[in-house]
């Protein structure tokens, strides 16, 4: 067995708030440890000699127990051993009172715990590969050509499969751009051509037009592609996959109410744009110049029963028209029909030119509909929403500004997708069924162009909108396919500006994840970490539970349902060992023995001493650095707390739970990322699963015979860390009120 080494920091307070003598002494009791030292202040030159001189491979690992390695980051020198923190200083000296009797069994606790997990834990392998230096990029318009052109610029090979016999998407059909340069007032014109010109000269890539990709197979690193183009297989390897296969306008035929079908003088914005480029406006009736043209904005859009989001181009995209149009017409009058106009951020300075032109109107109110007269004129009905009256705007040609809808082979699927959420929102009565619905189709609804060979699917999982699945502040780019990335108006409705941005971004996420697959270490959010999971597979019962539920994909399964691991999509979360029942997963540093080993490990106060002990699992993403801010902020909450940090709530297995109360722990608080539309879990179904759990999690406490209330689940993003201690102290109180845990006389 390894020797460690413990280093108790007596600074920041530390050492005139604790009996650190007493804290030597109970780490050199412990089995394994050879050396204990307290040191004035570890961050200190004098600290740093004193790590270096003893993190040696054989006097391994090294518990640090001193402050919070996320504010003070401290390892051996070339990570010469395993370095364990154990944060006295956040949480137990800052947000205790000092000199206390608890804030000392506090910090003792602390340290027991962090021994156990030294002494348990095993040191990781990362597991290498020869990762393929090649990217593949599925469509060719303007996010899929920035993205190839990235990654052939840093030096990487690329394939770029395009379904179309020509490159561009919808940059082909215009010649005329948003403003994307100060002074953003004015339209540019498209350089396509130069992007074009790049791709067909660089060596480093390969495009593949009239083509479609029929099977992706493998991990990253090393996905097995195959392509089809002009009835011709083809197959190679390839080390990441850049998605940015763009939208489609949004079926306006829906939109009978303003007579889309009706009338051929209603339009789309996509039809108006196809005229502009060829550089006329008419009327399809009768072929002659529109005199009066209405636009009306989100058609459709912003609208549960169509089109539920913003797709945030339409403004800018009807500002162009209209200033095109007056253009190539000056006697034209534009009218803009708007709930609001969103130009953000530096182009507002676009919508003033715009609003400089004395025949371009703006409008602000509802369009309750259109109205077509026998003779073929167009009324639109408006709902001013400055004056409060009704208007009926007579209009030669109607513009209907339809949003973004990212593009996908099945609409029905995602048909019924958003029926579903419709559903749900109309009608809680059927929740439980709609809710079932929307889970099967988040996971097997997608973009029907990837073809992946996995066992959760053959494409990209979606989000209630049919966008890919992913943590859209902290990785944009990211799909809930390891490896394979969305750039484009397919991961958000973006112009071609954006698009571009997007493209080159994916490309760089791309060339990173090769390089991580190649050195074996996990992609985000655990950076770095070279652990892929274990299972002990003579024990599995094929119950699937586990390649159901990650979220990412990881696991396939053999005929006999066994599950397999492919440990370059792996990015370590532990939602697979929190749903197996059998206990059979485990990683080297992190496992069910371990996390039960450490909640064993605290001494639980008798029934007379009237301390309670609580024990809260926190979410390492958000929850665990709120409490560490709380810490550092001197924030004060309940010394009967003990905290242990978990990869993600859905890594909790219920096992945690039943050890706690069997070991007298009197409740048990679980704080993670909010679940639901607007999660910020960073495994994306972390907190959806464990709030699925808690009737699991029910069950087991009345197996028990206790109360339901001993186990609560709260959530908190890092900015919530000033209400933790009187969420922490209500739950406190509340155990008291309910009463101590019965097993403690067990």
């Amino acid at each position: 067995m390894d020797q460690i080494a413990v280093l108790i920091c007596k600074g920041c307070d530390i050492g005139s708030s604790l009996d650190v003598e007493a804290l030597e002494g109970l780490a050199s009791q412990y089995a394994g440890v050879a050396k204990v030292q307290s040191v004035a202040c570890l961050c200190s030159q004098q600290g740093q000699s004193c790590i270096r001189e003893i993190a040696r491979p054989e006097l391994s690992p090294l518990v640090l127990a001193a402050c919070s390695a996320r504010f003070v980051p401290m390892k051996a020198p070339g990570d010469a051993c395993p370095v364990e923190r154990v944060a006295l200083r956040e949480f137990a000296v800052w947000s205790h009172q000092p000199n206390h009797e608890e804030t000392q069994k506090l910090a003792e606790d602390y340290l027991r715990m962090g021994l156990v997990q030294a002494t348990k834990s095993q040191r990781p392998v990362a597991q290498t590969m020869e990762a393929e230096p090649r990217v593949l990029v599925v469509g060719g318009g303007p996010a899929g050509i920035a993205a190839t052109l990235a990654v052939a610029r840093a030096g990487y090979a690329v394939v770029l499969v395009e379904k179309e016999q020509e490159l561009g998407g919808w940059l082909r059909m215009t010649t005329r751009l948003l403003p994307s340069r100060a002074p953003f007032r004015d339209l540019e014109d498209n350089t396509f051509a130069d992007m074009l010109l790049e791709v067909e000269s660089s060596p480093k890539i390969t495009v593949k037009k009239g083509a479609r990709v029929t099977r992706i197979l493998g991990e990253p690193g090393r996905f097995q592609v195959e392509i089809k183009a002009e009835g011709t297989s083809t197959e190679f390897c390839v080390g990441a996959v850049v998605q940015a296969t763009g939208w489609r306008p949004y079926d306006a035929t829906k939109l009978t109410h303003l007579a889309y079908g009706r009338s051929p003088d209603v339009i789309t914005n996509v039809q108006l744009e196809e005229m502009l480029a060829a550089g006329s406006v008419r009327r399809p009736s009768d072929g002659r110049r529109p005199r009066r043209i209405a636009f009306i904005q989100c058609a459709g859009s912003r609208d549960a029963d169509y089109l539920p989001y913003c797709s945030t181009v339409c403004c800018r995209t009807t500002l162009k028209q209209a200033m095109w149009t007056r253009e190539l017409d000056g006697d034209s009058e534009v009218y803009v029909l708007a709930r609001d106009v969103r130009a953000t951020g530096l182009h507002e300075s676009f919508y003033r030119r715009a609003q400089e032109d004395p025949l371009i109107f703006f409008t602000k109110g509802e369009v309750r509909g259109v109205k077509v007269s026998d003779e073929g004129q167009l009324y639109v009905d408006v709902e001013d929403g400055l004056l409060g009256a009704s208007i009926a705007l007579e209009a030669d040609l109607i513009v209907l500004a339809v949003g973004m809808v990212p593009r996908v082979s099945n609409n029905d699927v995602l048909r019924e997708l958003s029926d579903a959420r419709v559903a749900l929102a109309k009608d809680n009565e059927d929740r439980v069924t709609a809710e079932a619905t929307i889970r099967h189709l988040d996971v097997y609804s997608g973009t029907g162009t990837l073809e992946l060979g996995y066992r959760q699917g053959p494409e990209i999982p979606v989000d209630r909108y049919g966008f890919p699945d992913s943590h859209f502040i902290c990785f944009p780019y990211e799909t809930r396919r390891t490896g394979i990335y969305a750039a484009g108006a397919v991961r958000a409705p973006n112009d071609i500006a954006m698009s571009r941005a997007d493209g080159e971004g994916a490309a760089l996420k791309a060339i990173q994840a090769i390089q991580h697959a190649a050195a074996g270490v996990a992609m985000h959010p655990r950076w770095g970490d070279v652990a892929p999971p274990s299972f002990a597979l003579q024990r599995c019962t094929q119950c699937k539970r586990c390649t159901e539920e990650c979220p990412f994909g990881t696991l396939d399964e053999d005929e006999k349902y066994t599950p397999k691991l492919n440990p370059a999509r792996c990015r370590r979360c532990g939602i697979c060992f929190g749903a197996c029942p059998e206990r059979i997963i485990s990683f080297p540093s992190y496992s069910i023995d371990i996390v039960s080993s450490m909640i064993k490990s605290v001494p639980v106060p008798d029934e007379f001493s009237e301390s309670p002990r609580i024990l809260v699992f926190a979410c390492e993403n958000d929850a665990y650095p709120a409490l560490e801010l709380l810490g550092f902020h001197h924030h004060r909450y309940s010394p009967f707390v003990r905290v242990i940090p978990v990869r993600c709530l859905g890594a909790v297995n219920v096992v945690w739970i039943a050890d706690a109360m069997a070991s007298g722990y009197d409740g048990v608080l679980l704080l993670g990322c909010k679940p639901g539309e607007d999660s910020q879990c960073h495994y994306l179904r972390g907190s959806d699963l464990m709030a699925t759990r808690s009737e699991n999690v029910k069950q087991k406490l009345q197996q028990l015979a206790l109360e339901d209330e001993r186990v609560r689940i709260e959530y908190a993003t890092l900015a919530d860390y000033p209400t933790l201690p009187n969420r922490i102290d209500s739950f406190v109180e509340r155990i008291q009120e309910i009463g101590l845990n019965p097993f403690k006389d067990a």
